[in-house]
């Protein structure tokens, strides 16, 4: 009903009003002020979506609102206030992240997911038949400074790694005493025995073949 009784004109409900019966206006912040005083919906705040401000304006409003200390009837802000956690954190993989934030939540997921992906061990050599050889390591290549896989040893013969004639015939044909370079297979082929328990096989032997 407006004012004048003609029930034509339209008058402007209050979308936020505090109970100064249960605290004082002056509790409210700079942001939430605003909004009573120019009679305006959280939803057009003025904060960048996504700050600091942002999160503490709608945490802010969920606390007082949950107390009885602050009347809101904007359908919208009720339903952001009651129906999500918007203002509030919680943790993903270590991280801090905005509780029904789609868009830095996404953010965080995909960072999440790539960092995941993208975590390779380096220099530990594991069984791997791709490409036909029995072994893989990941490297990081010194010259480009990305990471490399380098696949190593046969697939079909069985290491003689306990055998010191085998041994010492491969390391001399192969000349793995001159072999320092950890982005190439013979590097990796001449330490085999270093790293059998890596790869499932039983030596003692830690040197060259």
């Amino acid at each position: 009903m407006c004012d004048c009784g003609c029930n034509t004109c339209e008058t402007k409900q209050p979308l936020m009003m505090i109970n100064e019966s249960l605290a004082p206006k002056q509790i409210l912040s700079e942001g939430l002020k605003y909004h009573m005083d120019n009679n305006k919906p959280l939803t057009e705040h003025l904060y960048r979506a996504g700050s600091t401000n942002y999160f503490n304006l709608f945490a802010e409003a969920r606390s007082l609102y949950s107390r009885g200390i602050l009347d809101i009837t904007n359908t919208d802000d009720l339903a952001l206030l009651k129906e999500t956690n918007l203002g509030h954190f919680g943790i993903l993989n270590d991280k801090k992240v905005p509780l029904d934030f789609p868009i830095e939540l996404e953010e965080s997921l995909n960072e999440a997911k790539k960092k995941k992906k993208n975590t390779k061990k380096l220099n530990k050599p594991m069984r791997d038949s791709s490409g036909g050889k029995a072994y893989k390591v990941y490297v990081k290549d010194p010259k480009t400074g990305n990471i490399k896989t380098v696949r190593f040893g046969s697939g079909g013969l069985k290491a003689k790694i306990n055998n010191k004639k085998a041994r010492d015939a491969f390391a001399a044909r192969h000349k793995c005493s001159t072999k320092n370079d950890k982005t190439k297979a013979s590097y990796w082929s001449c330490r085999l025995p270093r790293y059998a328990k890596l790869l499932g096989l039983k030596s003692s032997f830690s040197g060259f073949w």
